[in-house]
């Protein structure tokens, strides 16, 4: 979903705006200077309520599409006045501009056929892991104690009896 586009001025700076519902800015890129590769190539820079200075809000990173080859720009805007960062990518335009684009974050997915009925998914983890689940009654797991199998060490001296004393 589009937020916002940003726009190169007479001096080349791209500036523009963006809106959500909660978070609306005049921002600005601002290139970033290192000698890091891995280094934002720009931080996200947000005009002041009192319109005197700018504020970062973000940095972004340079990318390119496994798919295209595309080159656009991520990271992440952020502030104390936001409940949680807001992740966005801009692409360059044909006229040079960019869009400003937000989605959702989708959770993690899984590792395949893990947990899952899916063909290939791993055998259910059993207690010895030598045998199914099913197999085991039980009367097996109760018969063995705590569950820890037999001890390997000496069992323990028992102790004297204490003397008592007698007042004489």
């Amino acid at each position: 979903m589009n937020i916002g586009t940003l726009k190169a001025n007479a001096e080349g700076v791209h500036i523009g705006r963006i809106t959500t519902l909660t978070f609306s800015a005049t921002v600005a890129l601002r290139a970033f200077e290192s000698t890091n590769e891995r280094a934002p190539k720009f931080d996200l820079m947000a005009l002041s309520a009192d319109r005197r200075s700018w504020v970062k809000i973000g940095a972004l990173w340079e990318y390119s599409s496994n798919e295209t080859g595309e080159c656009f720009l991520s990271g992440q805007i952020d502030d104390p006045s936001l409940s949680a960062p807001i992740p966005v990518a801009m692409f360059q335009q044909n006229d040079g501009s960019f869009n400003v684009a937000w989605r959702r974050s989708k959770p993690k997915a899984s590792l395949d056929g893990f947990g899952s009925e899916s063909e290939g998914a791993l055998p259910p983890l059993t207690a010895t892991g030598d045998e199914p689940a099913s197999d085991r009654s039980v009367d097996s797991a109760a018969s063995s104690g705590d569950g820890l199998g037999e001890s390997t060490a000496p069992k323990p001296a028992a102790k004297p009896k204490a003397r008592e004393s007698v007042d004489a």
